[in-house]
């Protein structure tokens, strides 16, 4: 390469830099909040206002954008006619007062890795790709309207049945596909073919600040179990009932919610517990409350610790309705082991960051994220970017320019060659994903 193609090259991606920050202070106005965070929950007003702008983005840049079955937004920019897909994305739903970064950064980022390469084969025929991209917006990865979370990949690839899904409800009563007919974002498809999956994510973490580095290789995801708990009490006056008589709901789901935070703290540093919501009925204040729903999560990053808090949390279900009176229903609504990635993966994807000068470093994820369900199916790479303090689902999050600006340039790296087929894709990935 010239020194002047160097300059040109330099000149290139600084404008492709400028470009991309731009775009992200454009999606993070959907949503916005007082305190700087956003809040798009699916399916939201906000949640479609900005699924319409990056549909206009999209098309401005040539990709074809098309629906599946369940609202998974695509953008297709389709060179090899016929041949299967690069799925690269994240989400842009957030929690009720979340940051900006989380899941917009990595579909923001997807678009203008397809954009740059949209060029970059236009200018050269001889570089053109094997493999086609789809850029992907994933519909209710969070889980704060609709549960369960990461719904649209499962329905995708297989997880979740979409008669399930699209008859979710949020608390209102209303459907997914009662809020998402109207905006027109269901298709009447599958969603394009893959053959690799891509994405990239704020960490939510601070291994990668605290070892000044500005790529995470995720090599795996923590081991989880997560339960819906139902807590059946009986109803009865806050004031006047003997309190050797009461079967109070939220008495025992209280205790549940302490020994969640104990269990985590027998284990430190190894297991991650929350009860991350809590509903109760009649929610009266003068009212002893028959029933509390609760979501209860156990992450870990040892399977036989994780085996072991399960069987201690089972002992205190059952201690706590007899301390308690109440009766416990509980199921699991998810649950895997250590899960890794594709080593030839997180190898290409070491040599993309290496290539372009960038600090890395292999990390495991503790958070879920659609690509645990796509690595399921086909080839995928995961990289994670700086969060600083590792503050996440809080409108304080924040990642630095600069690190936005490198996952981007790695993220786009990795796509090439993934579309130029310098990984094999998994044989039967498609007929199993359609079963």
């Amino acid at each position: 390469m010239t020194i002047e193609q160097r300059a040109v090259d330099r000149v290139a991606a600084s404008t492709h830099a400028e470009g991309f920050l731009a775009d992200f202070v454009r999606l993070s106005e959907f949503g916005a909040t007082a305190n700087g965070g956003v809040d798009r929950q699916a399916g939201s007003e906000a949640d479609i206002a900005q699924r319409r702008w990056f549909a206009e983005l999209l098309e401005s840049h040539g990709l074809r954008v098309e629906y599946d079955r369940i609202g998974n937004q695509f953008g297709l920019l389709e060179v090899v006619p016929g041949a299967p897909f690069v799925v690269v994305g994240s989400h842009l739903d957030s929690q009720p007062t979340a940051g900006r970064y989380d899941g917009a950064y990595g579909v923001l980022a997807a678009a203008h890795a397809a954009f740059r390469l949209a060029e970059e084969w236009a200018a050269d025929d001889a570089a053109g790709p094997r493999y086609n991209i789809a850029v992907v917006n994933w519909f209710n990865e969070e889980g704060s309207r609709f549960t369960p979370s990461m719904m649209g990949s499962s329905v995708y690839t297989g997880v979740l049945a979409l008669e399930d899904a699209l008859g979710t409800t949020d608390r209102a009563g209303i459907t997914v596909a009662e809020a998402l007919q109207p905006a027109g974002f269901l298709g009447a498809g599958d969603g394009p073919e893959a053959a690799f999956c891509a994405e990239i994510h704020i960490e939510q973490g601070r291994v990668l600040e605290n070892s000044g580095s500005t790529i995470g290789l995720v090599t795996a995801s923590w081991a989880a179990s997560k339960y819906v708990v139902t807590v059946e009490g009986e109803q009865a006056h806050s004031g006047a009932t003997v309190m050797a008589d009461r079967q109070d709901a939220l008495y025992g789901a209280s205790l549940l919610v302490v020994f969640a935070r104990e269990l985590a703290d027998r284990f430190p540093g190894v297991l991650h517990t929350a009860v991350g919501q809590l509903d109760v009925y009649p929610n009266s204040p003068v009212v002893v409350a028959s029933e509390v729903r609760l979501l209860l999560d156990l992450r870990c990053a040892d399977e036989a610790v994780l085996a072991e808090a399960n069987a201690l949390l089972q002992e205190r279900f059952a201690e706590i309705e007899e301390l308690a009176k109440v009766g416990i229903r509980r199921s699991l609504s998810h649950e895997w082991g250590i899960d890794p990635y594709q080593p030839e993966g997180v190898e290409l994807a070491r040599d993309s960051a290496e290539r372009l000068g960038y600090p890395r470093e292999e990390i495991l994820t503790v958070a879920g994220h659609d690509s645990i369900n796509m690595k399921r199916r086909v080839p995928t790479v995961m990289l994670f970017v700086p969060s600083v303090d590792g503050i996440s689902h809080n409108e304080g999050e924040y990642t630095r320019d600069e690190d936005l600006v490198a996952g981007l340039d790695v993220l786009t790296d990795v796509v090439r060659r993934l579309a130029q087929g310098e990984l094999a894709p998994a044989p039967g990935a498609v007929e199993e994903r359609t079963r």
